[in-house]
């Protein structure tokens, strides 16, 4: 019988999952596909894997490991499939985040040269990124748009 993923194996998977849906919304703008690809394929199969990897983990935690300090969180990530866990959540949420910008400025006419540099800083410093977005966004609108 083959041996289970590792959590090193388990890492590049998610990360060159994640990179596709990155390059679908930089290089394929117009291409229809590109939202169901970036903003809910990929994250869906990011998510199954968070969970699957959360659900698998529950009761191995360190003693003293724990969401409600930073020592317990410190604790929590000294397990290489926690950090993991840790790291596919980033993977998801900052993807879907991406996806949601290239849309939203595709229907605010924003030019999509304006968004790459937003995507860029998603895809790297998640929430640096979409502060730049947003940025952007309201300098378009020459005020601060509704989050309609």
């Amino acid at each position: 019988m083959a041996d289970a993923l590792s959590p090193s194996d388990l890492f590049r998977a998610a990360n060159i999952l994640a990179l596709l849906g990155w390059l679908v919304l930089a290089l394929l703008p117009f291409w229809r596909g590109s939202q169901m690809v970036s903003a809910i394929i990929i994250p869906l199969i990011l998510s199954v894997g968070y969970a699957a990897i959360t659900i698998s983990n529950l009761g191995g935690w360190p003693e003293g490991a724990s969401f409600s300090t930073l020592e317990g969180v410190k604790t929590l990530f000294s397990l290489d499939e926690m950090i993991l866990v840790g790291w596919v959540h980033f993977l998801a949420f900052d993807l879907f985040i991406g996806a949601w910008e290239a849309r939203d400025a595709k229907r605010r006419g924003i030019h999509h040269l304006f968004l790459l540099p937003c995507l860029f800083f998603t895809f790297m410093f998640g929430p640096a990124g979409l502060l730049l977005y947003f940025i952007i966004r309201t300098v378009k609108a020459r005020g601060v748009p509704a989050l309609d």
